[in-house]
């Protein structure tokens, strides 16, 4: 659903410059599709999976690196498509220009120069770049695209829990990006006093099947509120996902959504863990999932330093320089409000959403994977994204299991003193920075690996690892590529739980510290704004996280 005209300006005002890591995106530019002047040649061409000749859905780049402009292929076949994704923030060079292609040949007029074509396809092909001149190229362009692990061999399918792009362009898109699950937010509403279901289109509740392994399912609202009573005053932004009609409930305040949300067997997701009313909802509305990769995470640099900074706590692990958050500070915000949220009983899954058709983003870029075995369905999809069977990725792909288990797993023990066998590998087109496995919300093992490198340039690194355990806790893994530029990719697993009987996990005082003090100052922020009901809501949310802090420990 396309952002109202006041909506592109909030946005664009909070965006900051961003400067891309990756050749193709690396200078501002202007942007065109035919040129005006002078002679022009029409190029062909087609990609093809590098095994089996086949024709491959893609994403695909075009740039004269002379003039510096974006060109956007068409489909040379009335049956396919080609989706033109144009995405620049004011000025600077936070820019996402691409065109997602159909399985068929394509074409494109260009003036005679040289040009950079870069096609790339979801996380698990291996990107291909080529320079071509166009005044010399009269055969047609061929592109294979090597793929370097299959996950849904492996019972693993992806999915990106936060878009915003129109139904029609969604059978294009999950097919060029390899996306398994979709799901488009076709109600978005963004005052206390909007209705989701006045704001798109009557819906079923079905999923819609573009091919076997690729579906959209269609009724997802997003509560992005930005004013009161058509006052501006921020509140956050939640999800709901796989609801069965559209919702007819304003808010805040929130429970009364969450509630209905139960009924229709939807899931709230928390979008970003640093909106002003975050941590209020997520005791209150009993928020499911949690967007380890949300839509600040992009493809080019970081673009938001000071994007809620004062929401921020002062804790070591949240890199800051002098323009804010660095892209890792904003990683490890995100990470470290997770697992405090974790240390204090809130057990949250993972999952992953870019918020593409606001952001300059491609679909997917940061997405989650959720384990359903041999066989696909949305059903079963659906239902182990809400058992945490899944891990989170901007880049690099898992497939571990603890205890032979899966993520999400939780053992109830009598004895205080435990082990849990991480197996498994981990894929990447790049090498590793760290491998990390988490206790607690604390790094207790760093991964020594020596990762294998295949003919095609992937990286493996087999991962057989223990961790001892005392009392009752929480264990997850963690890997950052290691990229130029302090660019920032990860993947991270949702945890596995062992609860110990009569001695439960002790919360950190950090933490429940943090969340009582925010809730104090939403309290005065919302002050003669919110309805008593409203407030209500966080003295609710401010005296479960007083509880928690009470037998909290250092």
């Amino acid at each position: 659903m396309a952002a109202s005209s006041l909506d592109r300006r909030v946005f664009q005002r909070l965006a900051l410059a961003a400067i891309t890591c990756i050749p193709l995106l690396s200078k501002t530019t202007s942007m065109a599709q035919q040129p005006t002047t002078g002679e022009t040649l029409t190029v062909t061409g087609h990609v093809v999976d590098a095994d089996s000749d086949t024709l491959l859905p893609c994403r695909l780049y075009l740039q004269n690196l002379d003039s510096l402009e974006w060109y956007f292929p068409a489909s040379s076949d009335k049956a396919g498509s080609a989706i033109q994704y144009r995405k620049q923030i004011g000025n600077t060079r936070s820019l996402e220009m691409h065109t997602t292609l159909s399985a068929h040949p394509f074409s494109v007029t260009l003036p005679p120069g040289r040009y950079r074509l870069r096609v790339e396809r979801g996380k698990e092909y291996r990107p291909t770049e080529r320079q071509f001149d166009a005044a010399t190229q009269t055969m047609p362009v061929e592109v294979k695209l090597h793929r370097f692990v299959d996950m849904p061999q492996r019972g693993w399918y992806s999915g990106d829990t936060h878009l915003h792009r129109v139904m029609d362009e969604l059978p294009n898109l999950v097919q060029a990006e390899d996306l398994n699950v979709a799901f488009p937010m076709n109600y978005w509403v963004r005052d206390s006093t909007e209705i989701p279901s006045a704001s798109g289109p009557p819906l079923e509740a079905k999923t819609i099947a573009v091919d076997p392994t690729h579906v959209i399912y269609p009724l997802n609202t997003e509560y992005e509120i930005f004013s009161v009573e058509k006052q501006r005053h921020t509140q956050g932004a939640v999800f709901v996902l796989n609801h069965k009609t559209p919702l007819h409930l304003p808010t805040p305040p929130t429970l009364s959504v969450a509630e209905e949300a139960r009924r229709q067997g939807a899931l709230l997701d928390l979008d970003k863990h640093s909106w002003a009313w975050s941590m209020m909802i997520v005791p209150i509305m009993n928020v499911d999932l949690f967007e380890l990769s949300n839509n600040h995470n992009w493809r080019t640099q970081f673009a938001f330093p000071q994007w809620t900074i004062e929401n921020a706590p002062e804790w070591p692990e949240i890199e800051r320089n002098e323009a804010g958050f660095t892209e890792l500070g904003w990683t490890e915000f995100a990470m470290q409000t997770y697992y405090a949220l974790l240390n204090c009983g809130f057990r949250m899954r993972v999952t992953g959403g870019t918020g593409s058709g606001v952001h300059p983003v491609p679909a997917g870029h940061g997405r989650v994977y959720v384990y359903t075995g041999k066989e696909f369905s949305y059903d079963r999809w659906i239902a182990n994204l809400n058992g945490g069977h899944s891990f989170v990725t901007t880049g690099p792909l898992m497939d571990l299991r603890f205890n032979d288990a899966l993520a999400g797993t939780t053992w109830r023990l009598q004895d205080s003193k435990n082990s849990v066998l991480i197996k498994g590998e981990i894929h990447g087109l790049n090498r590793l920075k760290s491998i990390e496995i988490l206790r607690n919300g604390v790094i207790a093992k760093r991964l020594s690996v020596e990762p294998l490198q295949s003919s095609l340039g992937h990286w493996t690194y087999h991962i057989d690892s223990t961790i001892e355990l005392s009392d009752s806790s929480w264990v997850a893994v963690r890997c950052f590529e290691d990229l130029p530029d302090s660019k920032v990719s990860f993947a991270h697993t949702n945890p596995v739980y062992v609860d110990v009987q009569n001695r439960p996990l002790i919360p950190r005082r950090r933490d429940a510290e943090f969340f009582v003090q925010r809730m104090d100052q939403e309290l005065v922020r919302n002050q003669g704004i919110l309805s008593e009901e409203s407030l209500g809501e966080y003295r609710r949310a401010r005296e479960i996280y007083q509880s928690i802090l009470d037998r909290a420990k250092d």
